[in-house]
């Protein structure tokens, strides 16, 4: 996962057909075009699994993070990375930071096409690998 991560056509152009009003219906309309993917609240959030959970939103905030965010799986080095790279837009998040997993602020100005592709390289972190090969050949 680059710092920057590149378009995710695959999911934006199926959540840019979702007029999402909130930040909660967008990420959910980015997380659900992603096959196979089902959502269930979890310590009353929305979560999103894929066999596995990969992706959480706190639409009001958690703990110290009075902001909304999401906490997402992300491939080995990444969450260094991208913490060390944009301090202000990623954040290291409590109980799954220590496996790797990324905090990403959701307030003030939101690039919602580099949130779809946090979002798929999360789901391609933790589903089973002919599923995470399908988004790769969808994009391709």
């Amino acid at each position: 996962m680059a710092a920057n991560p590149p378009s995710n056509d695959h999911c934006s152009s199926r959540y840019r057909a979702v007029v999402a009003a909130t930040v909660e219906d967008r990420v959910r309309a980015i997380c659900m075009a992603l096959p196979q993917v089902t959502e269930k609240l979890s310590h009353g959030a929305p979560a999103f699994f894929v066999r596995k959970q990969f992706v959480m939103l706190w639409p009001d905030g958690h703990h110290d993070h009075h902001f909304p965010h999401l906490w997402c799986a992300a491939p080995p080095g990444a969450q260094d990375e991208l913490i060390d790279t944009e301090p202000d837009r990623f954040f290291r998040p409590p109980y799954v930071g220590g496996r790797g997993w990324i905090g990403v602020r959701l307030d003030g100005r939101v690039d919602w096409d580099e949130i779809a592709a946090v979002c798929a390289d999360a789901y391609r972190t933790v589903a089973p690998k002919k599923l995470a090969a399908s988004i790769d050949a969808a994009e391709g």
